[in-house]
């Protein structure tokens, strides 16, 4: 918008003002008066397409973003914590009960148990919000004095933990509002309610998918693949509980609704490839991966076809591979089908 506006060719219309008559060269007293204003001028030109942008979503970012679409009712998904079975045994190798609210430790994180689940076995929730929580498992040590405890461990994540919703993620569910029509019960309301819970990247309804009332909602998590048993039930929970038609949820009466994870159909790659100088099979399978899992996270629930050609472009856009032969993705050279409830993943890749 104010590409022109440069520190040049502001201070240029403002010698253009200065009688000829007068010094203008660069060191000259006009020039090195008007110079610092053109540099404030330039920077302020500079600020004001920043401004602009912050204005629009395409190119808002953070809380810009978030005010640009609030009209619309979509709010950034907050970073969630982690819930964790652990259990505890004391000095005996018995299971032990524990006081709730009792912390503890595991690497740089903390924990906090919440719930008895049964005798020994607590839910514990981490300290930190976010999908690092998800990540340890093994033996905790408390915090506090425990009276009779032998040793704990977290053998089990109930609920996972999400980051705070990305730029990225959000500009989507807002194009995913705003250009399909959610009215009441038809099928991107479903998808609108799986998107709600936190750990849901995308979802996909099937209507009549097992006769007459049913509807089937496959979703996936923020990384395009099928989410956590937890992230499933919660959607369950949410849209449909009961799976009976009575509208104990956030689906209306009649329709029973059964929410499923995503399957994973994995992308196996083979190929050869002549290499640049310097060059190391290891980077190449390095940049093959980045590049087929960034394909993926763009096919997923948008396009069910994987073109065998972009898997070509993705490995000759390589700058170190100089050529490429026998190419065979999934054993052939044919493009692969994914079925509409299912997300293509990376599977093995070897180069040679």
């Amino acid at each position: 918008m104010y590409e022109d506006q440069t520190f040049e060719n502001i201070l240029e219309r403002m010698l253009d003002r200065v009688p000829g008559d007068v010094d203008k060269r660069e060191g000259s007293i006009i020039y090195d008066a008007l110079a610092p204003a053109a540099v404030e001028l330039a920077q302020a030109y500079i600020e004001l397409e920043i401004n602009a942008n912050l204005r629009f979503p395409d190119t808002a970012t953070d809380e810009f973003l978030e005010r640009s679409i609030a009209w619309s009712g979509i709010v950034r998904k907050k970073a969630s914590k982690a819930q964790l079975r652990a259990v505890f045994y004391n000095g005996s190798n018995a299971l032990l009960d524990i006081p709730i609210g009792s912390r503890f430790t595991l690497g740089a994180l903390n924990y906090k148990a919440t719930e008895k689940l049964s005798l020994g076995n607590y839910r514990i929730e981490c300290e930190t919000a976010g999908s690092e929580g998800n990540r340890h498992f093994g033996a905790v040590l408390p915090i506090d004095y425990i009276n009779d405890l032998g040793r704990g461990e977290i053998t089990e994540l109930l609920v996972a933990g999400e980051d705070k919703e990305t730029d990225e993620a959000l500009y989507d569910n807002y194009q995913e509002r705003i250009s399909r029509p959610i009215t009441s019960g038809n099928r991107y309301q479903y998808e609108s309610w799986a998107r709600e819970i936190p750990g849901v990247g995308r979802a996909r309804a099937f209507p009549l998918w097992n006769g007459e009332n049913t509807v089937k909602v496959a979703i996936l998590d923020n990384d395009m693949r099928t989410p956590a048993p937890a992230i499933v039930n919660a959607v369950q929970t949410y849209i449909d509980p009961t799976q009976d038609g009575m509208g104990e949820g956030a689906a209306p009466i009649g329709p029973i609704i059964t929410i499923v994870g995503a399957l994973e159909v994995p992308i196996n790659i083979s190929v050869t490839v002549v290499l640049a100088v310097g060059a190391t099979i290891e980077d190449i399978k390095e940049q093959i991966d980045n590049g087929m899992k960034a394909y993926s996270k763009d096919l997923a629930f948008n396009d069910p076809l994987l073109r065998y050609t972009r898997i070509q472009s993705i490995i000759l856009g390589i700058p170190p591979v100089v050529d490429y032969s026998n190419l065979l993705v999934n054993g052939g050279t044919k493009n692969i089908e994914i079925p509409l409830d299912s997300v293509a993943v990376l599977g093995a890749v070897n180069v040679s």
